[in-house]
């Protein structure tokens, strides 16, 4: 639960790699956020037909409070999940597809980190990338409107503020499964209603 963004595409061609990752670095280090680097150059500055999915290319970086984005890709060029690649032991075409798509959460780091995440997305848009797709919970990247993307934050701080004192004054019974919890919750919300 919290507000995310999803994106999917692919680099627009092998040899603008190393500059994606050398300005992702420095965005990184200017605030300060843990990153990680992949291999950072294509085998002969060439995408493959062939995918590989033993080697993964690119970089990924953790702004505060925030979950890992990840810029990473195939041997194709595609942009990849790196935990779903790994975790991933079926590999034909109707089984990787949720590979493909990279979803992160940045409710907790804020407005204006989640604000600095999606320009820099445009940036890299505009510069490295092809098919490339984007869905903003906050629709900021759709919109640009900052009050529509604050009013969404504030949606979403109230429900989970609200789930977390739903937990809180209806708490889980000892011994009771979480099915058998949110049963008990339905039922008490409706009764509520009445």
């Amino acid at each position: 639960m919290g507000l995310s963004i999803h994106y999917s595409g692919s680099l627009k061609e092998a040899t603008l790699l190393p500059n994606l990752i050398d300005e992702i670095k420095n965005v990184a280090e200017v605030y300060n956020w843990k990153y990680n680097i992949y291999e950072t150059q294509l085998p002969d500055n060439k995408f493959s037909q062939e995918k590989d999915f033993e080697k993964i290319f690119g970089i990924s970086f953790t702004p505060s409070d925030c979950e890992t984005i990840s810029l990473t890709f195939l041997s194709d060029g595609a942009i990849i999940c790196p935990v779903r690649v790994k975790f991933t032991t079926d590999f034909s075409d109707d089984k990787q597809s949720w590979i493909y798509t990279n979803s992160v959460k940045t409710q907790y780091a804020g407005v204006k980190i989640h604000q600095l995440i999606i320009h820099l997305f445009r940036h890299l848009d505009s510069e490295y990338f092809r098919d490339f797709k984007m869905i903003d919970e906050s629709c900021y990247w759709e919109t640009n409107d900052e009050k529509k993307m604050t009013e969404k934050f504030k949606v979403y701080d109230r429900l989970i503020d609200n789930f977390v004192l739903a937990t809180e004054t209806f708490p889980l019974h000892k011994n009771e499964d979480i099915t058998a919890y949110f049963k008990r919750l339905m039922h008490h919300i409706k009764n509520l209603e009445k």
